[in-house]
């Protein structure tokens, strides 16, 4: 198969209508990440998501629609998200809501539930406005692999196995959506992104942030969302956590760096911007200034990508407080590092690694 990337001008965006209603996979830019999108109704469809991404068939999808009314036919909205569309759509948040049955087995991984996001991104809003489907669509990257913010990134994984990329550009947030859970009477967090807990507290009141946000997924635990498997959105290189104070971290990364590199390995860290100088013999990738984890977010992804680009296997990695968008960032670095953290003190107080 021949993949195209077409700029997104209105003959492009008719030519992935037109696929999309035929049954076949369209990559498009969102304003969080490039999603990959199939006609959620059309049963013979969305398998082609799973198949082009090699994504395990029981991660639900999010499917995208471009105006409200379009949910009649997808799920039961309650008072509880009516306030969360009101004040976030369009935008970069997914709420779960009761099914209907139309909805395919496929796209909820057999759930009661289904998942629904009316994004902003001006391509991704005519896109689905010119096809005027429901369109399920997980991020455009191979299962497991760091989500791709630009159209370059979805071509690296999708090459040979869907028809069409739209390049949109590079992506504005840079993680995904943030998902709620709006079946119960309070909020719940399954997956942090730019709409943060404070965020939705001012509107919906008291929100409940759930245990999987920050840690695997226990043994016979559900997905109950996109994103909440145990090793996500990883290079192919290992990731591992430095945590502890700031000078203790800066001592502790130039440490491990320095002792991988005499093991033989590439080698490498993620830091601040403040401290790359400190650590320019570490093959310093900037993420990012400390204070503001809205940078950290939008350059993750593409940091993450250019590790294997360089064909990196060590990488040690700073980390943000896990406060607003800081607990998404967190969120995405502890999959990516299969949860594997590092005390900087133990470092520093052993001289070697644990």
């Amino acid at each position: 198969m021949i993949t195209q990337v077409l700029p997104a001008t209105p003959e492009a965006l008719q030519m992935a209508a037109e696929l999309l209603a035929k049954g076949e996979l369209v990559a498009f830019p969102t304003e969080t990440v490039y999603g990959l999108g199939a006609h959620a109704l059309n049963r013979d469809a969305v398998p082609g998501i799973f198949a082009a991404k090699g994504r395990p068939a029981d991660n639900p999808l999010i499917v995208h629609i471009w105006r409200r009314e379009q949910l009649t036919d997808l799920c039961y909205v309650n008072p509880l998200a009516e306030k969360l569309m009101d004040a976030f759509w369009p935008g970069p948040l997914t709420i779960i809501l009761p099914r209907k049955h139309t909805v395919p087995d496929t796209v909820t991984a057999g759930l009661d539930t289904v998942a629904v996001r009316l994004p902003s991104h001006p391509v991704a809003y005519e896109l689905l406005k010119t096809c005027n489907l429901p369109i399920a669509a997980p991020s455009a990257n191979r299962s497991g692999k760091p989500s791709p913010t630009a159209a370059r990134h979805v071509y690296e994984d999708m090459q040979g196995r869907i028809p069409l990329i739209i390049d949109g550009g590079d992506c504005q947030v840079g993680v995904e959506s943030t998902v709620v859970d709006c079946t119960g009477e309070r909020v719940c967090i399954l997956r942090p992104g730019g709409v943060t807990r404070q965020m939705l507290e001012e509107v919906a009141g008291p929100v409940t942030v759930a245990g999987s946000v920050l840690r695997p997924l226990q043994e016979g635990e559900k997905a109950l969302s996109p994103g909440m498997r145990y090793q996500h959105y990883a290079p192919n290189g290992q990731v591992s956590l430095v945590e502890g104070e700031e000078q203790d971290v800066v001592a502790a990364l130039k440490l491990l760096c320095r002792q991988a590199e005499e093991n033989g390995h590439r080698a490498c860290v993620m830091c601040f911007t403040e401290h790359v100088e400190m650590l320019q013999h570490c093959h310093p990738h900037d993420i990012g200034s400390k204070d503001c984890p809205e940078e950290v977010a939008h350059r993750l992804f593409d940091t993450l990508r250019r590790l294997d680009e360089e064909n990196m296997d060590v990488i040690f990695s700073e980390v943000v407080p896990p406060e607003g968008v800081g607990l998404a960032v967190m969120n995405r670095l502890g999959r990516a590092a299969a949860f594997r953290a590092i005390e900087a003190g133990e470092v520093l107080a052993s001289g070697r690694i644990r």
